[in-house]
């Protein structure tokens, strides 16, 4: 049996940021979530103010909504800084996993916050009192520019960072809140129905809770090491399998170390023995431009795979 095959693959166009510190993950937005987790606290600050005065629940359930993005943006963020920081003797894969931890963590405050908004509107149904629907409606606007200006800096990593696509998310979700209570404090305004005011709170709890559920479910899963969704196991197995010189693969492994980046570890029976550096360095590339696999280690193996302990696909 050789020893492991590492296949840590040294491209100039992936990011890499030197040779001790390999990070894939965005580089360029500390100062988006610097800036929209600024402009919520202040928004924040304006909108129970002002829904205290205009004695509008659904301004500030929304206020309170956007106190708890505007920590989860905090959350983001540091987890965001923490993921560039360079591996330790104790912490060899570095803090990369703390931008899954963030995006969990960021899901589950999503999904309580809205829970105590539905809370409070179903105890305000039976009687709403008075509510101020100019105010509302005019800070409530002030709001979806504030979160409109905050998604659109964080929009262009969305794709390939879950953290960032749960701050992203937030945002929306409160853009969309926001946009609601525009609605509810024009129909306060001029029809007086002040029981709108609750209603719009319960439907946009059911809208955020329906768009929340994947990142929350996504994130759990990437926290327990699970094969990320936009990687086919079988499609990664049948082409390690089809390499030349490779009789069978066992003990075939793929999880997150970051929400930016995947890890693989695989045994390749090679009857043939070691096929040399430029065998891993192709397969390497490969499995990066193919499956968005960045860290692959192999171990060669002469045997058959019946004599690797690890064979058996149930055997961890």
């Amino acid at each position: 049996m050789f020893p492991m095959g590492h296949g840590h693959h040294h491209d100039d166009d992936h990011g890499h940021g030197g040779p001790h510190l390999h990070s894939h993950a965005p580089t360029n937005f500390g100062r988006a979530f610097a800036i929209a987790t600024l402009l919520n606290f202040v928004l924040v600050a304006a909108q129970v103010i002002y829904g205290l005065s205009a004695n509008s629940i659904a301004l500030l359930a929304d206020a309170g909504h956007n106190f708890g993005d505007a920590l989860s943006l905090l959350l983001a963020w540091g987890a965001h800084v923490l993921a560039r920081r360079a591996p330790t003797e104790r912490f060899t894969y570095g803090f990369r996993s703390a931008s899954i931890l963030s995006a969990l963590v960021n899901a589950m405050m999503m999904l309580v916050a809205t829970g105590a908004i539905a809370w409070e509107a179903i105890r305000c149904l039976s009687d709403p009192g008075d509510v101020g629907g100019l105010t509302v409606m005019l800070v409530a606007a002030i709001g979806i520019a504030v979160n409109g200006v905050s998604a659109w800096l964080l929009m262009a990593g969305r794709k390939d960072d879950l953290n960032v696509r749960g701050a992203f998310l937030h945002l929306v979700a409160d853009a969309a809140v926001s946009a609601a209570v525009v609605v509810a404090g024009a129909l306060i305004f001029w029809l007086g129905w002040n029981w709108i005011d609750p209603l719009v709170s319960l439907l946009v709890s059911v809208v955020i809770v329906w768009g929340s559920w994947a990142l929350l479910r996504e994130s759990a899963q990437l926290s327990m090491n699970a094969v990320p969704s936009a990687i086919e196991p079988s499609h990664v197995c049948d082409y390690l399998q089809s390499q030349p010189g490779v009789a069978s693969i066992h003990d075939l492994h793929i999880w997150a170390m970051s929400t930016t980046e995947n890890a693989l570890t695989c045994h390749l029976v090679m009857p043939q023995g070691h096929p040399g550096d430029a065998f891993i360095a192709r397969v390497s590339h490969d499995l990066d431009h193919r499956f968005k696999i960045r860290h692959p280690t192999f171990q060669i193996e002469l045997a058959d795979a019946g004599a690797c302990p690890l064979a058996p696909a149930h055997v961890v």
